[in-house]
C-alpha cells in the first residue's frame, strides 16, 4: 500500500472478507495500539487479531475505561486513537467520554460490530443513529466493499477540524463477505488557515486602545502549537493571562503574567470580569460555564475579541466585538506583525507600566492562597493543599501529570506547573469518570516517562475496573486518589447553587443528600485486589517514600491518600 505512481496509489485491489480489511486498513494507518472491550459480535475482527502482532490490545474492563485510554492517547499523540467496543450495550457504555471527547475536539475512531443485517426485523440496534449525538460522524456498513473508503474518511474526519470522535460500525455479513479491497490510508489535511486582514485591523485597534484588558487562552492554543506566540503577545502588551477550563497547558503556569484558570463559577472569577475594557478569547469557548449567570457575561464597555480555529465557536453565546475564525498560531502571529509598527515610546511606557501591576497582582494572588492554607496544614485529615505540596515536591522532573482532582483542581493547578504542552494532561469534561483510563492512556503513549494521575475517589471508583487493566498489562503508572470520602464536587456545585442562585447567606453544600460515602472506599484494597500495588496514606510524610517506591517499582501503584473533604 505504500507504493505510488505518478503522485497517485497504484491499484492494489485484493480479495479479501472484511474483517481483514478492518485490520489491513488499521495497520495502514499506522494504528499500533487498541482500545477495547470485546463482544460477541466483535468475534470475527478478534479472531483475526493474532494474525496481527503489530498491534497491541489493551484489554478493558468496562468500556469507559477504553474510552478514557483512547481520549488521552489520542492528545498526547496528537493522532486519532483507535476504540474498539460492543454492538449496542457496549457503545452505550461508551457515550458518556465520547461526548467529552465531541465538546474538547479530541481525534477517535470508534468502532463496533453488529448482528447480521438479515435480522434487522429482530432485535438489531441502528448503531451510527444510537451515537449520532457524541460523534463528528457516525456510520454502519452492511456491505464489505465499503469498509475501506469509510474507515479511510473516518481517519480524515477525525483528525480534521474541528477534530473530534467518529464511529464505524458493521454487520456481520459485512465483516464476513469477500470483496476486492484498495487498502489506501487517509492523507493528512494541512487545515492551517489565516485570519481575515480586516478582522485583524478591527482588533488590533480595540487593544492599542484599551486601558484594562486581559487575555485568556485555551486548550485549542495549545493544540494548536502556540504558546510561545501567546507568551509573546501577552509580553508585548502587558496582558494578565488567564486559561479557561480546560486539560492542556496553554501557557506557562509560572509566567510572571499567568493567574491560573478562570471560572464563572466562583464570585471572584466574575469580578475579575467587571472593570475590564477588552478581554482577548483566544482557542475557547468564551464564558462557557455550568451555570446560567445571564444572557450576556461581560458589561456594555467591554468589548470581546474571539479568535478560534473552530466555524461557529467566537460569537456562539457571548456577544462579540471582532471575531476571527483562525488557527489559533496565526492569529496570534497576525496581531503581533500588526501591533508591533503601532507601538510608539508613550504607548510602550503605558505597556511597562501596566505590565507592573500585573506581575504584581499575580505574586499578590498566589501569595494570598498560600496564606489561606496555612491555618489547615498539619490538620487531620490532611488538607487538600497539603497533599499536593507533598506530592509535587516528590515528582521526577521529567513526569507527566494527570488532572482528574475534581473539586480540588483549584488546590492541584497551584502547586503542579507546566511549562509546556504535556506536562500536564487534565481529564476534560463535564463528566467525571475519566481519570484512571486517561493516565493509562498517556502512559502508552510515553512510556519512557513516569505518568502520575491524580483522581477523585468518586470519579476513580466509575472506572475502577481500570486497575485490572494496568496489571494485565503492566501499564507503570501511579494512580494517586483523593480519597474524601464524597463527592465533593456535587458539594461544591450545590454551594454555587446556593449562595449565588438561591442567595442563600450560608450553605457550604448543605441539605445535599447522597453525596457523601458512609461506607469508606479502601482504594488501596481494592487495587490489591486487582493485581496493583496499592498503599493507604493518612501521614504526609509518607507521601514522598510511597511515590519513590511506587516509581522504583516499574509496576502500576495506587497511593490512596487520606483527605479532608469540607468546603
Amino acid at each position: 500500500n505504500g507504493n505510488k505512481l505518478d503522485g497517485r496509489f497504484k491499484s492494489m485491489a485484493q480479495m479479501m472478507t472484511g474483517k481483514q480489511a478492518v485490520l489491513e486498513m488499521l495497520k495502514a494507518e499506522g494504528v499500533k495500539h487498541i482500545f477495547g472491550n470485546p463482544g460477541t459480535s466483535e468475534g470475527p475482527i478478534m479472531d483475526m487479531l493474532g494474525d496481527y502482532p503489530e498491534f497491541q490490545y489493551f484489554l478493558t474492563l468496562q468500556e469507559s475505561v477504553a474510552v478514557g485510554m483512547g481520549e488521552s492517547y489520542a492528545r498526547s499523540t496528537e493522532t486519532a486513537s483507535c476504540v474498539m467496543l460492543h454492538v449496542d450495550s457496549g457503545l452505550a457504555n461508551g457515550i458518556c467520554l465520547m461526548l467529552d471527547a465531541l465538546n474538547t475536539g479530541t481525534p477517535m475512531v470508534v468502532m463496533s460490530a453488529n448482528y447480521d443485517a438479515r435480522k434487522v426485523n429482530e432485535t438489531m440496534t441502528d448503531l451510527a443513529e444510537l451515537v449520532r449525538p457524541v460523534t463528528k460522524w457516525s456510520v454502519e456498513l452492511d456491505l464489505a466493499d465499503a469498509i475501506p473508503s469509510v474507515l479511510r474518511r473516518a481517519f480524515h474526519e477525525a483528525n480534521s477540524h474541528p477534530k473530534g470522535p467518529v464511529y464505524v460500525g458493521f454487520s456481520a455479513n459485512a465483516l464476513e463477505a469477500e470483496a476486492e479491497m484498495n487498502i489506501v490510508p487517509s492523507s493528512k489535511m494541512h487545515d492551517s488557515y489565516r485570519p481575515d486582514t480586516n478582522g485583524i485591523e478591527k482588533a488590533v485597534s480595540l487593544i492599542m486602545s484599551a486601558k484594562n484588558p486581559m487575555m485568556m487562552v485555551g486548550d485549542r492554543v495549545s493544540e494548536d502549537h502556540a504558546n510561545d506566540a501567546a507568551v509573546e503577545l501577552a509580553e508585548l502588551m502587558g496582558f494578565p493571562v488567564y486559561q479557561s477550563r480546560g486539560a492542556e497547558v496553554a501557557f506557562p503556569t509560572l509566567h510572571p503574567q499567568f493567574f491560573g484558570n478562570h471560572t464563572l463559577r466562583t464570585p471572584g472569577g466574575r469580578e475579575i470580569l467587571k472593570g475590564k475594557d477588552l478581554v482577548l478569547a483566544i482557542g475557547m469557548d468564551a464564558m462557557d460555564e455550568l451555570f446560567y449567570w445571564g444572557d450576556v457575561i461581560l458589561e456594555e464597555s467591554t468589548k470581546l475579541i474571539h479568535i478560534d480555529p473552530i466555524p461557529g465557536r467566537a460569537g456562539r453565546s457571548e456577544p462579540t466585538d471582532v471575531g476571527i475564525v483562525s488557527h489559533c498560531r496565526l492569529g496570534i502571529e497576525e496581531l503581533i506583525a500588526a501591533i508591533k509598527p503601532k507601538l510608539t515610546p508613550q504607548l510602550a511606557n503605558d505597556i511597562d507600566g501596566r505590565k507592573i501591576g500585573v506581575v504584581a497582582a499575580a505574586v499578590e494572588k498566589r501569595t494570598a492562597f498560600e496564606e489561606s492554607v496555612t491555618e489547615k496544614w498539619d490538620s487531620k485529615p490532611m488538607s487538600p493543599a497539603r497533599m499536593m505540596s507533598e506530592l509535587a515536591s516528590a515528582i521526577p522532573d521529567d513526569a507527566i501529570v494527570v488532572d482528574d482532582s475534581i473539586s480540588n483542581r483549584a488546590t492541584m493547578r497551584h502547586y503542579f506547573q507546566g511549562e509546556k504542552r504535556g506536562d500536564l494532561r487534565a481529564f476534560r469534561g463535564q463528566a467525571i469518570g475519566g481519570g484512571i483510563g486517561a493516565t493509562m492512556g498517556v502512559q502508552v503513549a510515553h512510556p519512557d516517562r513516569p505518568v502520575i494521575g491524580i483522581i477523585g475517589d468518586g470519579s476513580a471508583m466509575m472506572t475502577v475496573q481500570g486497575l485490572w487493566t494496568a496489571a494485565n498489562d503492566n501499564i507503570p503508572c501511579v494512580f494517586v486518589i483523593c480519597n474524601n470520602g464524597m463527592y465533593r464536587i456535587l458539594k461544591v456545585n450545590f454551594d454555587v447553587y446556593q449562595r449565588d442562585i438561591l442567595q442563600m447567606e450560608e450553605s457550604a453544600g448543605a441539605n445535599l443528600p447522597f453525596s457523601d460515602f458512609p461506607t469508606p472506599f479502601h482504594v488501596a484494597e481494592i487495587a490489591s485486589g486487582m493485581g496493583v500495588h496499592g498503599e493507604r496514606i493518612t501521614d504526609p510524610a509518607q507521601i514522598a517514600p510511597a511515590l519513590q517506591r511506587a516509581l522504583a517499582s516499574g509496576k502500576p501503584a495506587v497511593l490512596d491518600i487520606v483527605i479532608d473533604g469540607s468546603l
